[in-house]
């Protein structure tokens, strides 16, 4: 069972808030839940909108339909009417409004409102009016309310000032949606009194969904699910932020950016973990997080910050990341651990800056002059961003390296229900080779086998560092024959890994392993290839998912042995198919068939399997997605 409801208003009027305050209603229910947050690049007053599915299994993806729309302005309903199911479909609007036409609203888009104007052409207008009558003749339900009404009533029964009581517009409208569900409202009451502790905002927002609860009834009959698990709701930033506070970090640098500010401003309002030592009672330890002037300060204190052996990250998104490649290249020749969380977002330069994208894979593989190892991999959920940022901290101690971790905006803004048990667990810190005491005669850069140096730490022994090629010592040369050995140190860095990252590590196959069709992805649209190939099933398409998760080192070897002999259908979120590219690159293997989106929205579970059934039985090689808004 799936729905998908959609919640949509002027950025800065609290749609977050409602959205979040019916996420945990539906979770209190024993309901999952996977919602994407879009917006646009605005402070406040351009249009803000959530898609959530709602489901009785685990759900990875929106959809391109709306089941429910819950409409704030008008804006939303015309920027989304043409998106509600055709089956069973419900929009609820402000009544007081349907007079309004598409060409009064500035904050609109022009071709937005061309395609309003062609979508409603034969309904004799442009207004709200106009597409209450369309969708009317699309067989779906529309559910006009007052919210002016309901507000004075809050304001009467509250004594709330007209202002104070206006917040609870979303709130009423959220209520009806709830209604339409059929749960008990107990739940929904329950999510108001977690959410405003404050004992007017509390008073008027019951009352709000009471009323809004009324203008609606049970659509979907929903029930109460028993909740056998702990679960919470949360999104990428913040798991990835808590990940890095298990894991152990003590640094975290940043320069506040879209989407990547989130996880550090979290970070700096939770930087204490209490850490629980054999023998020793509790113990608390914190993390310094500190906003630099710009990015290239934040790499650099970062880097700064590792050298003296503390666990060290810096998170940042597109430009940000380009900022810092001369310090990711300096901290690769100086073998120095640093963690570079890389949240990928529209590009190129600013592009669409609140937007996602897939489209830096290859610059992140390569960023940084010159050849040194550099780990990179990239979360499929939220769920894998947790263990993930603690592997990735890992990794960079273990191998002396930077290690870049990708979470794309998708990721960072979805909410979903995340399984507390997922999160639990003994965390393993794995610090890689550490001197303790080191003497006159260190060598930092000491000749090993493996390629990775014992390391002390700034003030535990003399070392010297240099954005120069060095001997063992850290003392500039320019020996050829020095070269050709520290150079062979470095890179054997990432054989190294190659040989002890475990293979399933690296690449995770979802259904049926023996399938003769392979759905490549890495990132945010493994949620939706996951959904699309159990629906795929309905149809008589038998898929398995093969999701890359770290592309240095690649895992050429099981990537091999999964794909050999299957119809590989790559699924990206970037116009060069960049993934597929490593692919054949790196085993020889081309993809036969493309599904690809560059329009910085999220990939949907439906687009995903019409556009396989549209390879499969209509033999096209390449689909280019442009849904969503």
């Amino acid at each position: 069972m799936k729905i998908s409801w959609m919640s949509g208003g002027a950025q800065g009027s609290g749609i977050d808030t409602s959205a979040n305050i019916f996420s945990i209603a539906v979770a209190k229910a024993g309901y999952y839940i996977y919602g994407s947050r879009e917006y646009y690049s605005n402070i406040k007053g351009r249009h803000s909108y959530f898609n959530m599915s709602i489901s009785d299994s685990p759900v990875n993806s929106i959809s391109s339909y709306v089941d429910i729309l819950a409409t704030f302005d008008a804006e939303t309903i015309f920027q989304h009417f043409h998106e509600v199911n055709q089956v069973k479909g419900y929009m609820i609007y402000d009544k007081k409004q349907e007079g309004i036409a598409v060409e009064s609203i500035r904050s609109i888009e022009p071709d937005i409102t061309n395609d309003v104007l062609e979508r409603l052409n034969g309904e004799g207008g442009s207004t709200i009016n106009d597409v209450v009558s369309y969708l009317g003749k699309h067989n779906i339900s529309t559910i006009g309310i007052d919210y002016d009404d309901i507000i004075m009533k809050v304001m009467n029964e509250t004594g709330a000032s007209p202002v104070i009581a206006d917040r609870a517009r979303n709130i009423a409208c959220i209520a009806a949606s709830f209604s339409l569900l059929g749960l008990d409202k107990k739940y929904l009451l329950d999510s108001i009194q977690t959410i405003f502790k404050s004992g007017v905002y509390q008073k008027m927002n019951l009352l709000a969904a009471e009323l809004g609860m009324a203008q609606a009834s049970n659509a979907y009959s929903l029930k109460g699910l028993d909740a056998n698990a702990r679960t919470a709701i949360l999104d990428g930033n913040t798991i990835s932020a808590m990940g890095k506070i298990a894991g152990g970090l003590r640094f975290q640098s940043y320069y506040p950016i879209t989407p990547a500010a989130d996880e550090s401003t979290y970070i700096e309002a939770n930087p204490l973990i209490k850490l629980k030592a054999p023998g020793s009672g509790d113990k608390t330890q914190g993390v310094v997080v500190l906003q630099t002037e710009d990015e290239l300060a934040a790499i650099n204190a970062a880097v700064g910050a590792a050298l003296t052996g503390t666990r060290s990250a810096t998170a940042t998104s597109g430009p940000g990341f380009s900022l810092m490649a001369e310090g990711i290249s300096w901290a690769g020749m100086n073998e120095v651990p640093v963690l570079i969380t890389y949240y990928m977002r529209g590009a190129p330069a600013t592009g669409l800056p609140t937007r996602s994208g897939q489209s830096d894979l290859k610059f992140a593989l390569n960023v940084g002059h010159g050849e040194f190892p550099r780990i990179v991999l990239a979360s499929g959920s939220s769920s894998e961003v947790y263990g993930d940022a603690i592997e990735a901290l890992n990794l960079a101690e273990r191998y002396q390296t930077p290690v870049i971790h990708i979470i794309e905006k998708v990721i960072a803004n979805s909410y979903s229900t995340i399984n507390l048990s997922e999160l639990g667990g003994e965390v393993k810190i794995d610090r890689g080779k550490i001197v303790a005491e080191a003497g006159d005669q260190y060598k930092r850069f000491e000749f090993s086998d493996d390629g990775v140096s014992p390391r002390a730490f700034l003030g535990h022994a003399r070392m010297f560092y240099t954005g120069d090629e060095h001997n063992e010592f850290g003392h500039i040369t320019e020996n050829s024959a020095n070269r050709r050995k520290m150079y062979a140190k470095r890179m054997k860095k990432l054989e190294l890994a190659d040989a002890e990252i475990p293979q399933e590590a690296r690449v995770k196959v979802y259904g049926d392993a023996g399938a003769d069709m392979a759905l490549l992805t890495w990132g945010a649209t493994t949620g939706a290839a996951i959904d699309a190939m159990e629906e795929l099933e309905g149809s008589g398409i038998h898929a398995k998912v093969v999701q890359i998760k770290m592309f240095n080192p690649y895992p050429y070897k099981l990537v091999s042995s999964l794909l050999n002999g299957c119809k590989v259908i790559d699924i990206e979120c970037n116009y060069e198919a960049q993934a597929a590219q490593v692919l054949r690159e790196k085993t020889g293997i081309a993809a036969d068939a493309y599904i690809l989106k560059w329009t910085g929205r999220a990939m949907t579970r439906d687009e995903v399997s019409k556009s396989v059934i549209k390879v499969v039985k209509n033999g096209e090689k390449k689909v280019v997605l442009d849904g969503g808004r």
